[in-house]
């Protein structure tokens, strides 16, 4: 006898064909779908021939924060350590150096945004760090995916990008909880190499020690960058990316410096979707904050 199909089992099936056959499907199924959905967590989001020159000939390097506390003094010390084993360890590889950076740079903001979410869940309060630390949690992942398209890593440096990315989760994890102003400033001065290391990788490439490829696929959707945009291209934006987060981590450290953690709760992000202006903390409009 032929049994009736369950419910359930049609349901599911319904569902199934329903995502295959929908428009947009291959779409989500090149992966294409993140970077369209994800471009406002960089302000570089529309990068035209004439702002890949700005970034070039008008660069500027962010001015290096001078440690003031023992604080800052323990998060540059653990940095310039970390800088030290990563050169002895990957040398001149400075792309499977991006890898292993990335991998690492896309733990805090995550974890940074987890904290906060459940505290503004707690205190029924809105939160104005949420948005601005998963930005760059988002736009660091980025980064790894397409830095992962050019290293193109084996099975043993993808157990090892894996490995290194979870201990860092659960030492971030315990150290955020302990002492997020100590977490900000460590970011803060790690982004501060990663500025130098993409730098030297620009150097790298015009020497010819890095082959200039076409760039990936996913950058040029993630960045909207011209069709024939090259590997240089992409460092330059993710460069100027590192920049931002330079200046996000370390005003919000300064702000826990000076406020206690739930006081800062109430202070925004400005200047984050104007790649002209430059990214600051101020406290919102009464309007604003009193928005949940």
């Amino acid at each position: 006898r032929n049994r009736p199909t369950p419910p359930s089992k049609m349901l599911r099936s319904r569902i199934i064909r329903h995502l295959c056959t929908a428009p947009g499907a291959a779409s989500v199924q090149a992966g294409k779908d993140s970077a369209e959905y994800h471009k406002r967590s960089t302000r570089n989001n529309n990068t035209t021939y004439e702002y890949l020159q700005s970034l070039e000939h008008q660069w500027q390097p962010p001015k290096h924060t001078e440690p003031k506390t023992r604080t800052d003094r323990a998060a540059l010390g653990t940095v310039r350590f970390l800088r030290k084993l990563s050169d002895k360890y990957f040398k001149d590889r400075l792309i499977q150096r991006a890898c292993m950076l990335e991998t690492v740079a896309a733990v805090p903001g995550i974890v940074a945004g987890f904290h906060h979410h459940l505290r503004s869940l707690r205190r029924l309060k809105h939160c104005h760090w949420i948005k601005p630390v998963m930005d760059e949690a988002e736009n660091e992942r980025m980064h790894l995916m397409t830095f992962m398209h050019v290293m193109q890593p084996n099975r043993l440096q993808r157990v090892l990008i894996t490995t290194g990315q979870g201990f860092f989760l659960i030492v971030y994890s315990l150290m955020y909880a302990l002492s997020s102003k100590f977490c900000h400033r460590f970011v803060g001065y790690l982004e501060e190499e990663a500025v130098h290391t993409y730098t030297q990788m620009l150097s790298f490439v015009d020497q010819g020690k890095i082959q200039n490829v076409p760039a990936p696929a996913i950058a040029k959707s993630y960045w909207n960058m011209p069709h024939d945009s090259t590997l240089r291209d992409v460092i330059l934006v993710v460069r100027a990316d590192e920049a931002d987060h330079i200046l996000v981590n370390h005003y919000m450290s300064d702000a826990l410096k000076d406020l206690r953690f739930h006081a800062c709760d109430q202070f925004e992000l400005k200047g984050m979707d104007d790649p002209k202006a430059s990214p600051h903390i101020c406290k919102p409009t009464q309007a604003a904050n009193s928005t949940v």
